[in-house]
């Protein structure tokens, strides 16, 4: 899952991205409120944690534009002013949670966990599965014929792509940019070195192979093709 942070403390804001990806989610870190904006608009969430005070716009005028815009995701309010009149506001224009700092990590935590567990549940995609092979977004947990499979954040987040896009042939370019957020560049193998190592943990013990590579244009995940 996809979460973007717009926070302009440098300290916070490095610590909270840290704490998520080290937890297994993909994370942008935004640190002025236009540019947050503009990626909330642009990027595909599946929750938006947010500062009030920002430079360039402030949480409540980002948290308007997107709510205007059709922009249904979580969304997270991070604040130190702890006034209830601020907590009303912010729940009223649409904020979904409001958390006053300084707070301890893992009450954050739970918190996306709920609020992406919510959005999960209103979207109908809770488990992503194919064949035999279930991803609990939620419980970050895949198992395969009933028997637990532990992937690291990396592997969970190209899996997680590779079963959103079931039986699209993903090229590496688009991989590189969704699961390690940078360029492709064709002098590095590690999406190669990535695949083979899921391939090993997903279909090494299974007679049905799911990953398959297409020459020339990528991977694909595709339980009804053995061809490739």
């Amino acid at each position: 899952m996809k979460i973007m942070i717009v926070e302009d403390e440098p300290k916070m804001g490095d610590y909270l991205k840290q704490g998520l990806v080290e937890a297994g989610y993909v994370v942008d870190l935004l640190r002025d409120g236009i540019d947050g904006l503009h990626q909330g608009l642009t990027g595909d969430y599946d929750l938006v944690i947010l500062d009030v005070m920002l430079p360039g716009m402030d949480g409540w005028q980002i948290l308007q534009a997107l709510r205007r815009a059709g922009k249904d995701f979580p969304i997270l309010f991070l604040t130190a002013r702890d006034h209830v009149d601020d907590r009303v506001k912010g729940l009223e224009m649409g904020a979904d949670d409001y958390l006053v700092k300084p707070f301890a990590f893992s009450e954050l935590l739970a918190r996306v966990r709920t609020l992406l567990r919510r959005g999960a549940k209103s979207r109908g995609a809770e488990v992503l599965s194919a064949a035999d092979l279930e991803l609990d977004l939620i419980r970050r947990r895949v198992t395969r014929g009933g028997s637990r499979i532990e992937l690291t954040a990396k592997e969970f987040a190209l899996l997680e792509l590779l079963l959103r896009r079931q039986g699209e042939v993903l090229p590496r370019s688009l991989i590189a940019s969704q699961v390690w957020d940078m360029n492709f560049d064709s002098d590095t193998n590690v999406i190669e070195v990535a695949v083979r190592r899921l391939r090993g943990k997903i279909d090494e013990d299974f007679e049905v192979k799911l990953i398959h590579t297409v020459r020339g244009m990528g991977y694909v995940l595709d339980p009804n093709d053995g061809s490739r």
